[in-house]
């Protein structure tokens, strides 16, 4: 017999027990069901989407190639439910992608050049990057920390080692380009460094080095001593 979700015991909802057993304990067609929200007036939202996963053999890689007029032939499923599902599945879908790609490991500030030179070498105006390594010196995320002008950007520490911990980063790499071309630290950038530096010591995350890329070259306080 039908018996709508909120009518269940607590920890058997979806939402509930993603909370209470976390998302691990939930199976496909629980976590489809908290996407969807709803059912219909004869199913509950969990048992559409059994039915909804059966007709694709119970596989979420078959699942994802169903186009959203595929989906909403299923009763309780409108467009915005197909595309819920269909957003979702393509999440999942980029995730596995990226998660394939394998990390690059830093050696050398040449090394860093390669990565940062087709991102920031060649713009007209100053950006702050960040590299958050691991404890293999593999690089696991980078952003950009700000952007400015054609002489400068500021650089918000809080924000940086916010980032550090939220990645489980060991170490960091600074890298922001000269829109110049002149590959010479500023007193501002050495001072900037120094800063970081001394944040990092406290959390334990190390700064491992300071690049300034251009659009031909690169300078390394690393390797020039001005760390």
């Amino acid at each position: 017999m039908y018996t709508p979700i909120h009518q269940w015991a607590e920890d058997d909802r979806p939402r509930e027990k993603f909370l209470l057993k976390g998302k691990a304990a939930l199976s496909d067609s629980e976590l489809l069901a908290i996407l969807i929200g709803s059912g219909s007036r004869n199913e509950s939202a969990v048992q559409l989407c059994q039915r909804i996963l059966a007709s694709s053999e119970n596989n979420l890689n078959t699942l994802g190639k169903m186009s959203v007029a595929q989906l909403t032939q299923f009763k309780g499923i409108g467009e915005a439910k197909a595309i819920s599902i269909a957003a979702a599945l393509e999440l999942g879908r980029r995730r596995r992608a990226e998660e394939a790609i394998e990390l690059k490991k830093i050696t050398s500030s040449k090394a860093v050049f390669e990565i940062m030179q087709p991102i920031i070498g060649e713009l007209p105006h100053e950006e702050f990057w960040v590299l958050y390594l691991n404890n293999s010196n593999k690089v696991i995320y980078k952003a950009q920390l700000s952007k400015g002008g054609i002489t400068g950007t500021v650089v918000d520490l809080r924000l940086l080692f916010k980032m550090a911990l939220e990645q489980n980063a060991t170490a960091v790499l600074l890298i922001h380009n000269h829109p110049s071309g002149k590959l010479m630290a500023s007193d501002a950038d050495i001072q900037i460094t120094k800063k970081i530096k001394q944040a990092g010591q406290t959390l334990e995350i190390q700064v491992l080095d300071h690049i300034i890329i251009t659009e031909n070259g690169y300078l390394s306080f690393q390797d020039t001593g001005i760390f």
